[in-house]
């Protein structure tokens, strides 16, 4: 019998060696090859693609492939990427160019040593998507692992410009699609522009006034591509983040007379588009999977509604915060939008957006307690209050109504479309509201303070009384006793048991109460039952 020797390194089979070799080879061939050709141009057109293609099927694997991978491959793979004459052979290079950088972040620096990333910036001027995407890729890979300047490449190669022209093309293609499915290229390139568009506004952040300008672009791409499904994917993941970092207030970028996130013609369909995303992934996805997918798109409706105008707030707090019909239960048990996010915020598997969701909700409440607990219950508003130190209020424990709260201190604002309730403070002086909405806009307001008699001859809307504990209306919950009626001796039982515990209770000390039984016996209300 044969022996095994734990200290024996294990060889690889023999084929696999004879494969490896024969790889090596063939790199090293091909390699070489090229290098000759750009020397003394000795391969027909054809015949220089065939050779890079072959080649390309060699940068999809980093083992055996050592030639590629230094300075004098990637030197081979540059001047043919972008010295030649041929677009055709320079494309087919790049594709090789950019699978060597991504499989080997070493050469990325040696990329940029040899002086090529200028060139690539130079691409992206070109009104094609191969270019568009390759020298994406090239200059995205180079945000990792390089000392490129690229405040160089904005100021002598117009970087901004150049994505920002790309993406205009791609906002014109995408908004006359229609239902007809993209070309992947496109939708490929849009990605790897979307992708460097957002780590120069997150390394570059001194370039985002004057890359906000993409923003109008960005705006139109999102509403008019295709929702994949599940939603959180490319590109719609891309689009989300490129968003995270542009100044959205326009602060410092004074480029639009109006705010492209509120565009005149429908100041709400940009916000419409990030509910419907954000609807569609809570209901697909786990919640291990949200909390590495949701979270940017979450802080951007925070970010969003934390400048919007009030109309646009109105409209977030109406699609987000429970409705009327959600307190027909307990807030959280049915199968609306609000429920979905409510129960996420207590999800012990997605800490991450549970937090931003509950942030999210304090917000809307315009960060005031009360307000809070009325919109979401106190069992969903209490391990967030408690845990940022924010005290509440004794009356926020009180039952409300869905028509007004407090008489002296209450604006009402009813709506005759969806009756969607919600509570927000207004003014310096913490006035409560209680407001309900639609997509459309708020109107009939009627307001009462005191015995005031409203400004507005609409009727006030019918109010229902909730339960500030589980947010659901009073008047719906299960009060019935389902069980059968008690008998004579089981009413005697619970009334020995009842005198048991409160006599224990009594004879600790702690609280002072009188015994309610022993009461009744003094008061001769028992009744001696017959044997």
């Amino acid at each position: 019998m044969t022996s095994f020797d734990p200290t024996t390194p294990v060889q690889r089979p023999v084929l696999d060696q004879r494969r490896s070799s024969e790889k090596l080879d063939e790199v090293t061939r091909l390699v070489r090859l090229l290098k000759a050709d750009f020397q003394e141009k000795n391969l027909l057109p054809p015949q220089r693609n065939a050779t890079l293609e072959r080649l390309k099927l060699y940068t999809r694997d980093a083992e055996d492939a050592d030639p590629l991978f230094n300075e004098e491959g990637m030197l081979v793979l540059c001047k043919h990427s972008f010295d030649g004459n041929s677009l055709t052979t320079g494309r087919v290079a790049l594709k090789c160019l950019a699978n060597v950088m991504l499989l080997k972040p070493a050469t990325r620096q040696v990329f940029v040593d040899l002086g090529y990333a200028p060139k690539a910036a130079e691409l992206l001027k070109h009104d094609n998507r191969d270019d568009e995407f390759l020298g994406s890729r090239l200059l995205f890979l180079c945000t990792y692992d390089t000392r490129l300047d690229f405040e160089d490449l904005f100021t002598n190669n117009s970087l901004a410009d150049s994505i920002d022209n790309n993406l205009a093309r791609q906002a014109k293609y995408f908004s006359k699609l229609g239902k007809n499915q993209p070309d992947p290229l496109i939708t490929l390139a849009l990605s790897e522009s979307l992708k460097l568009f957002f780590n120069l506004t997150q390394f570059y952040p001194e370039q985002v006034p004057t890359m906000t300008k993409s923003l109008l672009h960005i705006c139109k791409i999102l509403t008019n591509v295709r929702l994949p499904s599940p939603p959180l994917q490319p590109p719609i993941t891309y689009i989300i983040n490129s968003l995270i970092n542009l100044d959205l207030e326009l602060k410092k970028s004074h480029i639009f007379a109006t705010n492209p996130l509120f565009p005149k013609f429908d100041p709400r369909c940009n916000v419409n588009r990030l509910y419907s995303i954000l609807d569609r992934s809570i209901r697909h996805y786990k919640d291990e999977e949200l909390e590495q997918l949701a979270s940017p798109l979450i802080t951007l409706i925070r970010n969003i509604y934390s400048f919007a105008p009030e109309k646009a707030r109105e409209h977030i707090r109406s699609l987000i915060l429970p409705s009327d019909e959600d307190r027909l239960k307990p807030l959280g048990r049915s199968e609306s939008f609000s429920s979905y996010l409510l129960r996420l915020s207590t999800a012990a598997d997605a800490p991450s957006v549970r937090e931003s969701i509950q942030h999210l909700l304090f917000e809307l409440s315009d960060q005031n307690a009360t307000n809070f607990v009325r919109n979401v219950g106190y069992g969903f508003a209490a391990g967030f209050l408690m845990s940022h130190k924010i005290t509440v209020p004794t009356t926020a424990l009180d039952a409300w109504s869905t028509g007004d709260c407090e008489i002296d201190s209450v604006s009402i604002a009813p709506s005759s479309h969806s009756g969607r309730t919600s509570v927000s403070g207004r003014g310096s002086e913490g006035r409560n509201s209680v407001s309900g909405r639609d997509s459309g806009s708020i109107s009939d307001k009627s307001i009462i303070r005191g015995d005031s008699t409203p400004k507005s001859s609409t009727p006030k809307p019918r109010r229902y009384p909730i339960n500030p504990i589980t947010g659901q209306r009073l008047d719906m919950e299960n009060t019935e006793d389902t069980g059968p009626p008690m008998t004579d001796s089981e009413k005697e039982r619970e009334a020995e048991r009842l005198f048991v515990l409160f006599e224990r209770l009594r004879r600790t000390g702690i609280v002072d109460v009188e015994n309610p039984v022993a009461k009744a016996l003094q008061e001769g209300r028992f009744e001696e039952l017959p044997d």
